[in-house]
C-alpha cells in the first residue's frame, strides 16, 4: 500500500512510496501530525543513486517489523537532498557537530518544531560491527522521549545554540591575502600521492575544482610542480577503473589508492567538472590523451544522460540486481565469448583482465598497467558495450537539476572553446534553452523538474551556477544576450541571498524558513554557492565594461555608464572575496573555487581582439587561442579600412551530428545573414569594429592587451 510519497516527482521519494513505513514528504502536514500526536520526527535524507541508502532501505524501511516501530512511535519524513539542499545542509551541520562526520543516508531525530536531538548516518537493521541496530535505536529513542524528554529537548537547544554561534562567527571579514593560494598549493604538495596520483589516502575523490585551481595556479605562478600534480592525477583517473573504459564517463570516487575500484554510481556534476578539468589540462599541456578523455566523457553524457529536449539527467545508479558494480565488471570467459579467442586475448592483455580478477573475482577494465592509450579496440568496446546494455537497465535518476545542468553547460562550453567542435556548444545551448523554458520564470529559478513538473524555488547554488553557465556560454559564443542574462540572474541572487555583513545565505525569501540560515562557503564534492558567487562577480567586473554597455550616445555617456556598472561588480567582488578569505584561512585547500576567483581578480585574463580574414573560421581560431583570455572577434569587410562586423565565436551549428555548418563569407549582405538559424545566428547586430582594428597583411590579425599594456597587432596566435 502506498504512503504519502506516492504523488511526489522525485525518483528518490518514489523509490520509497511503497515502503511499509508511513513516509511523509517534508511539509506542514508531517510536522502538524507530530505535534498533534506528541511524537518525535524521524528525518531520513538521501538520494536515488546512493548505495548505502539502498542498503538501509532494503534492511530497514522494507522490513515490516521496523516499519511498525517507526509508524507507532514516530512521524517519518523523507527528503531528497538534491531537491532540498537547504534541508540537507542544515541537518548535515547538525550531524557533523554531533558525530564528527556526515554522509548519506542521513538519519535525524528531532522535535515537531524541527529541532534535532540525535543524528547519524547508516544504521544496520540489527546490531553488528559495534554499531547499534536501527530497531534497537528506535525503541531507545521512543523510550527516552516518553521518560526523559526534558533531556532530549535540552540537547536540541544546545545543538541549535552551537550551530548558530558557529554561523555568526563565520560572518567576519579579512583582506584576501596573496598567500592563500600559495598555502593551498603547499597543502596539495604535502598530500600528493607521488606513486598513484591524487591527494591523501583512500577513498580518493576527483574533486575537479581542486585540479582546476592547480592548473590556474601553475599558469599564473609559473609553477610546474602544481601542473604536474594535476596532470598526473588526471592521467591516473583516465587509466583507472574510476573511468568506464567501455562506455566512458567517471564514477563517483575510488575506494582504493590506485583509482582502480570505484564507487560505481555516475553523477552529472562530477562528469561536468571533469570535462572542464580535462579540457583545461589539455590547453595547459597539449596532451591529446587529456582532450580525448574530455571528449569521451562528453560522448557518454550526450549518449546516456541527455533527454530529448537537451536537458541533462542527474545520475546513474551503482547497483544492479542488488549488487554494486555488477553491471560494469567482467570475467575473462565473458570477454572471450563475445570477442573470440584471438581478439579476446589481446583485449584482456591490454585492459588488465585476468582469470583471478581485480574485484571480487571479476574484472574492472583498466589501463593502470601503463600501456599507451589508443583507439585500437573501438569495435571490441562497442561489442562489449552492446552486450552490457542487455544485462540490465541501470536505474537513471532522470530529474533535471538547474545547478547541475549549469555545470554541464560550463563543461561543454569550455570543451567547445578548446576543440572548435560545434556539437558541444550546441548541446550546451540546448540545455540553456531547456532551463529557460522549464526552470526559469523571469529572473526566478527553480531547483529541478521531472516530466516538466517543477519542484521548489531555487537556492543560492542554482543562481550562482546558472550565472556561471551563462558567462561560459558568452565566453564560448560571444553572444551578448548571455552576458545580459548573467547580469540579470546574478542581480536576482544578490537581491535574494546577499547578507549585509558579507556572504550569501543558502536560501532566501522565496524558500521555506528552517531552524538556521547557513552561508555555505566550504567546497565539498561541489564548489559552494559562495565560492561560485565570488567567481561570477569577479568575471562580471571584468567582462561588462567592454561592449555590452559601451555604446555611446555621442557625448561619452555610454562609456561612463559602462565604467560605473563595472565598478558595482568590482566592489561586490571585493566584498565577497574578503568574506571568503576569512572562511578560507582555516584550510585554504578546501576553498579552491574561491581561490580561482581570487587569482582571476588579481591577475585578469589577457584580452584578445581578433579581426578575421575570409580564409579563417571563428571556431577554429577560438580553439587555438589561450583558454586564459577574454576574446572578441570581428570579421573584416570586403575591403581593408572599411568597418568590420562583430562576429560570434561560432558558426551556426544546426546539424547536431555533424557539428558545424558553413561559415558566411566576408562581405555577405544582411539578407544572407538572415538565412542562418534564428537561435544560432552567426553575426551580431551590425556592431562595428573599433577604430584602428584592421587586417594586417590581409591575414587574421590579433590585438592583445594584458597587464594594462597593449601590444602591436600580429598575425601570430598569442600564447
Amino acid at each position: 500500500m502506498s504512503n504519502h510519497l506516492k504523488d511526489q516527482s522525485s525518483p528518490y521519494l518514489l523509490q520509497h512510496a511503497e515502503n511499509p513505513v508511513d513516509w511523509y514528504p517534508w511539509g506542514d502536514e508531517a510536522f502538524k501530525k507530530a505535534a498533534r500526536e506528541d511524537k518525535p520526527v524521524f528525518l531520513s535524507i538521501g538520494y536515488s543513486t546512493c548505495h548505502w541508502c539502498h542498503v538501509m532501505a532494503h534492511e530497514s524501511f522494507e522490513n515490516p517489523e521496523i516499519a511498525g516501530i517507526l509508524n507507532q512511535y514516530f512521524v517519518s519524513v523523507k527528503v531528497d537532498r538534491e531537491e532540498r539542499p537547504d534541508i540537507d545542509s542544515v541537518y548535515m551541520n547538525v550531524c557533523q557537530a554531533l558525530t564528527g562526520s556526515g554522509g548519506w543516508p542521513m538519519s535525524i531525530f528531532m522535535t515537531a518544531d524541527q529541532k534535532p536531538f540525535f543524528a547519524g548516518t547508516y544504521f544496520p537493521a540489527r546490531a553488528r560491527y559495534g554499531s547499534i541496530g536501527f530497531s534497537d535505536l528506535l525503541l531507545a529513542v521512543a523510550q527516552q522521549w516518553k521518560s526523559s524528554r526534558s533531556e532530549l529537548l535540552n540537547s536540541a537547544k544546545q545543538i541549535l545554540v552551537q550551530i548558530q554561534k558557529q554561523e555568526s562567527e563565520d560572518s567576519y571579514f579579512r583582506e584576501a591575502s596573496q598567500d592563500l593560494p600559495d598555502l593551498a598549493a603547499s597543502i596539495f604538495a604535502r598530500s600528493f600521492d607521488e606513486a598513484y596520483g591524487g591527494f591523501g589516502p583512500a577513498p580518493k575523490f576527483p574533486t575537479p575544482h581542486n585540479l582546476i585551481f592547480l592548473l590556474l595556479y601553475a599558469r599564473i605562478r609559473q609553477n610546474k610542480t602544481s601542473l604536474k600534480y594535476a596532470e598526473v592525477t588526471l592521467d591516473r583517473m583516465r587509466r583507472g577503473g574510476i573511468f568506464d573504459q567501455i562506455g566512458y564517463g567517471f564514477s563517483r570516487y575510488s575506494t582504493d589508492r590506485y583509482f582502480l575500484v570505484p564507487h560505481f554510481e555516475k553523477m552529472l556534476y562530477d562528469n561536468a567538472l571533469l570535462i572542464l578539468s580535462y579540457s583545461a589540462a589539455y590547453k595547459a599541456s597539449g596532451s591529446r590523451e587529456l582532450l580525448d578523455t574530455a571528449e569521451k566523457t562528453a560522448e557518454y553524457i550526450l549518449r546516456e544522460m541527455t533527454g530529448t529536449d537537451g536537458e541533462f539527467y542527474s545520475a546513474q545508479d551503482a547497483d544492479s540486481s542488488g549488487e554494486e558494480g555488477k553491471y560494469y565488471v567482467w570475467s575473462r570467459r565473458e570477454i572471450f565469448e563475445i570477442l573470440g579467442e584471438e581478439r579476446g586475448e589481446q583485449f584482456c592483455a591490454y585492459f588488465g583482465i585476468t582469470e583471478e580478477g581485480n574485484f571480487e573475482g571479476r574484472n574492472i577494465p583498466n589501463l593502470l598497467n601503463g600501456k599507451k592509450l589508443c583507439d585500437g579496440f573501438d569495435r571490441e568496446k562497442k561489442a562489449l558495450y552492446d552486450y552490457r546494455k542487455r544485462r540490465e537497465v541501470l536505474h537513471l535518476d532522470d530529474k533535471v537539476l538547474t545547478a547541475w545542468n549549469s555545470l554541464m553547460i560550463c563543461g561543454l562550453s569550455v570543451l567547445y572553446r578548446v576543440t572548435g567542435k560545434g556539437c558541444f556548444l550546441s548541446a550546451a545551448e540546448q540545455a540553456y534553452r531547456f532551463i529557460e523554458g522549464n526552470l526559469a520564470d523571469g529572473a526566478l529559478l527553480y531547483v529541478s523538474c521531472r516530466n516538466k513538473v517543477r519542484s521548489v524555488k531555487g537556492f543560492l547554488d542554482d543562481y550562482a551556477y546558472y550565472t556561471a553557465a551563462l558567462l561560459c556560454l558568452y565566453e564560448a559564443s560571444g553572444r551578448r544576450f548571455y552576458l545580459e542574462r548573467a547580469e540579470q540572474i546574478c542581480g536576482e541572487a544578490r537581491k535574494q541571498f546577499e547578507a549585509e555583513e558579507g556572504g550569501y545565505y543558502l536560501y532566501g525569501p522565496h524558500n521555506s524558513r528552517l531552524i538556521t540560515r547557513p552561508k555555505e562557503s566550504y567546497d565539498g564534492a561541489l564548489p559552494s554557492g559562495n565560492s561560485i558567487m565570488a567567481y561570477c562577480l569577479v568575471r562580471l567586473s571584468q567582462l561588462t565594461g567592454d561592449s555590452l554597455h559601451s555604446v555611446s550616445d555621442g557625448n561619452g555617456h555610454g562609456q561612463d555608464a559602462a565604467e560605473c556598472h563595472k565598478n558595482i561588480y568590482r566592489q561586490a567582488a571585493k566584498k565577497q572575496l574578503r568574506f571568503m578569505a576569512k572562511q578560507a584561512e582555516r584550510h585554504p585547500a578546501g576553498y579552491c573555487m574561491f581561490l580561482i576567483a581570487q587569482l582571476l581578480y588579481e591577475n585578469p585574463p589577457q584580452k584578445i581582439t581578433v579581426v578575421l580574414s575570409d580564409e579563417d573560421r571563428p571556431e577554429k581560431i577560438l580553439a587555438g587561442l589561450p583558454l586564459y583570455s577574454d576574446v572578441k572577434m570581428y570579421v573584416n569587410s570586403v575591403e581593408n579600412g572599411r568597418k568590420s562586423k562583430n562576429v560570434d565565436n561560432v558558426n551556426s551549428v544546426n546539424n547536431f551530428s555533424e557539428g558545424l555548418s558553413r561559415y558566411p563569407h566576408r562581405g555577405a549582405s544582411e539578407t544572407d545573414f538572415g538565412k542562418e538559424s534564428a537561435d544560432l545566428q552567426c553575426f551580431r547586430e551590425a556592431d562595428s569594429c573599433p577604430s584602428g582594428y584592421t587586417l594586417l597583411n590581409g591575414k587574421t590579425t590579433y590585438y592583445v592587451c594584458k597587464n594594462q599594456t597593449c601590444f602591436p597587432p600580429s598575425n601570430q596566435i598569442p600564447e
